[in-house]
C-alpha cells in the first residue's frame, strides 16, 4: 500500500536532520534555484504582488526571501507542528548566521530583496494549517518547494495538491515551484522514513499544462554536495494560473 499524506505525522518532521542536511551552507542546487527563481522575481516591480503564499513551507526560509522582493505580504502556511515553532523562532528572535549566504545570493540576483534578512522577512506570517484547506483565489502569487512530490507516495494525491496549489492564486496569478526529480521514499537523518512520489519534466509538464498558460519547466542535475536521497534532480516551473486557451 502506498503512504499517503494523512498517513504521516508531519508534526514529527526531524526539523534538525533535515536543515543540517540540506541547509548549514548554500549548496550548488539551492544556488541555481535561486538564480532560476530570481529571474522570475524581477519580472516584478516592489510591492507590485499584493498578497503571497509559501505552500508547505517547511523550514526553509530561501523561498520567502526570494519573494519579498515583490511581495508587500506573504502567508508560510505549514501543517507540522515543528516546522512552525522554527519558522515562528526565525521571525521572532532573528534569523540564524547559516541563512546569510542565502540571503545575500538572493540580493545579489536580485537588489530589490530588501537590503537585511531580517526586514526581508518582516512582510511574513507564519499560518499553521494544512494547504488543502486554502481559499481558492486568496492570492496572488504561490510559491512550492519540494512539496507535493514530498508528502505521498501516490500520483493521484500528488495531481491534486498541484492543482490545488495553481487554484489558490487568483486567474491571473503567478505560480513558481521547484520538485525534487524522481524522489523515491526517503530518509531523514538515521530513522526517520518519510514518503516520496517519483516527477519529472514531462510529468510536471502534464498536470499543470492544462491548469496554467506561460509554462515554463526545466531541471537541473543532481547536486553530489547534498545526501544521496534517491533523485536525480530538480525540476523548475513558473506559470500563470488559467488556462492555455486564456491567452
Amino acid at each position: 500500500m502506498v503512504t499517503l499524506n494523512d498517513d504521516v505525522d508531519w508534526d514529527s518532521w526531524p526539523v534538525a536532520d533535515y536543515l543540517a542536511e540540506n541547509y548549514r551552507e548554500l549548496h550548488p542546487c539551492d544556488a541555481a534555484v535561486i538564480a532560476h527563481h530570481s529571474a522570475f522575481y524581477r519580472r516584478f516591480p516592489p510591492g507590485s504582488i499584493g498578497r503571497a503564499v509559501e505552500f508547505g513551507a517547511g523550514p526553509n526560509l530561501y523561498p520567502l526571501m526570494l519573494a519579498a522582493a515583490a511581495s508587500r505580504h506573504m502567508d508560510a502556511v505549514e501543517a507540522g507542528a515543528a516546522n512552525v515553532a522554527y519558522l515562528k523562532q526565525q521571525l521572532d528572535h532573528g534569523p540564524e548566521a547559516s541563512w546569510l549566504p542565502f540571503h545575500a545570493l538572493c540580493r545579489h540576483h536580485n537588489p530589490d530583496v530588501p537590503a537585511t534578512l531580517r526586514h526581508t522577512l518582516s512582510r511574513v506570517r507564519v499560518v499553521h494549517g494544512d494547504v488543502r484547506e486554502l481559499a481558492p483565489g486568496a492570492y496572488d502569487l504561490a510559491s512550492m518547494h519540494f512539496v507535493a512530490e514530498g508528502v505521498t507516495e501516490d500520483f493521484a494525491e500528488f495531481t491534486d495538491l498541484c492543482r490545488l496549489f495553481t487554484r489558490s492564486v487568483v486567474p491571473g496569478g503567478h505560480l513558481v515551484a521547484a520538485f525534487m526529480e524522481n524522489m523515491p521514499t526517503y530518509r531523514i537523518g538515521r530513522a526517520s522514513q518519510w514518503p516520496g512520489c517519483p516527477v519529472n519534466t514531462d510529468i510536471v509538464t502534464g498536470v499543470f499544462a492544462p491548469l496554467t498558460r506561460q509554462l515554463s519547466v526545466t531541471r537541473i542535475d543532481a547536486d553530489p554536495t547534498l545526501p544521496d536521497y534517491g533523485h536525480s534532480g530538480m525540476v523548475l516551473l513558473t506559470a500563470v494560473a488559467g488556462p492555455a486557451s486564456a491567452g
